[in-house]
């Protein structure tokens, strides 16, 4: 019997994945079916959908959850959810009805029934950005929107959907190239369970990871091992913005450190196919949500999680936790509020008279003494080719990103934000 947290919304892992006789069924159907493009983004929310990841969601949501999720992180039925999936269009032809197959890069991936078909106009979209991804930080102060359209890749994909959203159920066909192109990581839920199970562990860490591991993120990894029974390395390997490096690179420099840097059955790697939102502080309660479904009951949320530019406060996403329809006794159905909880650590950094991995909360010293550490940091000085201080990373990581950026043809401008800075 498992001791591992429950799935989140009460009706175990949801999966919308078809297999055998079912699947091969209706793939040919999908071929009859009216075909709609679907963004790289809304590839991955099928996926998930389809492994149980999103669970318990069964297909793109309505308007009444759209609504509800910006508005107070609440679907429709009073399941805790903290960001919009959903999926646009811009065919004036789709009517509710229809079914259709949903289609990216000419793969197939799912069939889906269209029960509701809700315009989105400008305003529409322009409110989910200011509910969802305006923060606490400078950038998002003054005009929120006009500094989000020039550097927010979050607000830039919301203000680029089509004119009409479509809500329905989902039949998903396809896990894309993710199972054969990320083998060693790529994992349903359930197989992340299944290893929790196998090694006793109840109480599992999540690390989110869509930077290569510095030593900040080596050291909130261990400090999660001591006081849970192990730690799941989490890595995203759907798409990300320009200059972020690729996922295979991210995974390479993963196994080298924890290979010679960790305890080895106290880690578990693993890779789940989203894209990033850059949501900040709703999506690291997305990040808690979907790591719940697979079987974790602790969020590791450091110095600003998911966050883009200075749009977010430094701490901003450990707060959020607090704000939210949390407990089952606040959320108004039993069983569907969040459970896995933040596990919340100060920002990190090596001191030179620590002498060792500190925090603001331990260290006495000053800036001066600190190595301060962040993944944008780290890939402005490699893609510059500028020295990399001590203690930054393991030499064994830093080797791999050498060779990543000295084999890139055209590198992209990195910008730091002031957290990066120490500012």
């Amino acid at each position: 019997m498992s001791e591992l947290v429950p799935p989140h919304g009460g009706k175990g892992l949801v999966c919308c994945l078809l297999e055998g006789a079912a699947l091969e069924s209706e793939k040919k159907k999908a071929q009859g079916l009216k075909k709609i493009e679907i963004s790289a983004r809304a590839k991955g929310d099928l996926i998930m959908m389809g492994i149980g990841g999103f669970s318990p969601l069964n297909g793109f949501m309505t308007k009444a959850d759209w609504k509800g999720v910006c508005e107070n992180f609440l679907m429709a039925d009073g399941t805790f959810w903290p960001v919009p999936v959903t999926l646009d269009t811009n065919d004036e032809s789709v009517k509710i009805g229809d079914e259709v197959a949903l289609v990216n890069d000419g793969e197939i991936y799912a069939t889906m029934k269209i029960t509701e078909k809700y315009e989105m106009t400008d305003a529409d979209k322009r409110w989910e950005c200011e509910t969802v991804y305006k923060g606490e930080g400078e950038d998002s102060k003054g005009d929120f929107m006009a500094k989000a359209l020039e550097d927010h890749p979050g607000v830039q994909m919301v203000m680029a959907q089509g004119k009409y959203n479509l809500a329905g159920p989902v039949r998903v066909l396809s896990e894309g190239e993710y199972p054969t192109k990320y083998a060693e990581v790529y994992q349903r839920p359930a197989e992340a369970r299944r290893i929790f199970d196998e090694r006793g562990w109840k109480e599992v860490a999540a690390l989110q990871l869509r930077n290569p591991m510095h030593r900040s993120h080596e050291h909130l990894a261990k400090i999660a091992i001591d006081v849970c029974d192990g730690v799941y390395i989490h890595s995203l390997v759907g798409n990300l913005k320009p200059g972020d490096i690729p996922a295979e690179v991210r995974v390479k420099c993963i196994d080298a450190l924890v290979k010679g840097y960790f305890v080895q059955d106290k880690v578990v790697q693993g890779g789940y196919p989203l894209d990033m939102r850059y949501a900040g502080p709703r999506e690291a309660l997305l990040h808690a949500t979907f790591r719940q479904n697979y079987g974790v009951s602790r969020m590791i949320i450091g110095r600003d999680h998911a966050g883009v530019g200075d749009f977010y406060g430094m701490f901003e996403a450990q707060t959020i936790f607090d704000k939210i329809p949390y407990a089952a006794d606040t959320c108004p159905v039993p069983g569907r509020a969040l459970i896995c909880t933040p596990l919340k650590i100060d920002w990190t950094f090596y001191c030179h008279k620590c002498d060792g991995m500190a925090s603001l909360r331990t260290c006495p010293h000053g800036k001066d003494d600190r190595v301060l550490l962040s993944g944008t940091k780290l890939r402005k000085g490699l893609s510059e080719g500028t020295p990399i201080p001590d203690h930054f990373g393991r030499e064994e990581v830093l080797e791999i990103l050498r060779e990543y950026y000295a084999g890139l043809e055209e590198k992209v401008e990195i910008k730091t934000h002031k957290a990066a800075d120490g500012a």
